[in-house]
């Protein structure tokens, strides 16, 4: 079945870094394009970032621009988010999804603290 297993989150300081991964397993990765949601709590969760299947296209929410960078390995049924000078806002659960014949597959999370 469909696995998508987030990892990397974690407490970091406002201007700090984070990579997070998400490990894909139960489909043939490289046939996806895939992406990166948020959310807070109260809050609807929004876009992140997104990559095709090759990698050779990649988009992003304007409040994340020149600060995050989306990327895959189909080798290793794997896609970052590289997340540099983070902000307090950046504060969210981050999550993973793939659509397959029209549904949605979500992973479990991972949280992201942004504070001092």
């Amino acid at each position: 079945q469909v696995q998508l297993v987030e990892s990397g989150g974690g407490l970091v300081q406002p201007g700090g870094s984070l990579r997070l991964s998400c490990a894909a397993s139960g489909f043939t990765f490289s046939s996806y394009s895939m992406s990166w949601y948020r959310q807070v709590p109260g809050k609807a969760r929004e876009l992140v970032a997104a990559i095709t299947k090759t990698g050779g296209s990649t988009n992003y929410a304007d409040s994340v621009k020149g600060r995050f960078t989306i990327s895959r390995d189909n080798a290793k049924n794997t896609v970052y988010l590289q997340m540099n000078s983070l902000k307090p806002e950046d504060t969210a659960v981050y999550y993973c999804k793939i659509i397959i014949g029209g549904r949605n597959y979500w992973g479990q999370g991972t949280q992201v603290t942004v504070s001092s």
